[in-house]
């Protein structure tokens, strides 16, 4: 598993002010911290705590996750697409990590 590995997935064609969906999965562990191995040793936390989608320059959303998000998360939004611009998506985990992947929205 490559962990942070990040897809994303908007319309091939989208018409400027088309609100359109997006879909994005992440592969990570999400390990909760709770689970433990065949030998009783704890598998330690693990997990995507901070979510940034930013649509150009501007932050669109903010998610705080914890734990209890399944392992390769899925997300879905809708995204108003009135401008030529990235779209980013950033994700955080408690460890340090930082993975982000984008996509160019270019409306028509």
């Amino acid at each position: 598993m490559v962990i942070g590995r990040i897809k994303i997935r908007v319309p091939s064609v989208i018409k400027k002010g088309e609100v359109v969906p997006v879909m994005a999965l992440v592969t990570h562990p999400m390990e909760t911290g709770l689970r433990k191995t065949k030998d009783g040793k704890v598998v330690p936390a693990y997990f995507i705590n901070d979510v940034d989608v930013f649509y150009g320059n501007d932050r669109i959303t903010h998610c705080d996750w914890t734990y209890a998000i399944s392992a390769n998360p899925f997300i879905s939004f809708y995204l108003k697409a009135d401008k030529a611009a990235p779209l980013k998506i950033v994700y955080k985990d408690n460890k340090g990590g930082v993975y982000q992947q984008s996509v160019q929205i270019n409306p028509r």
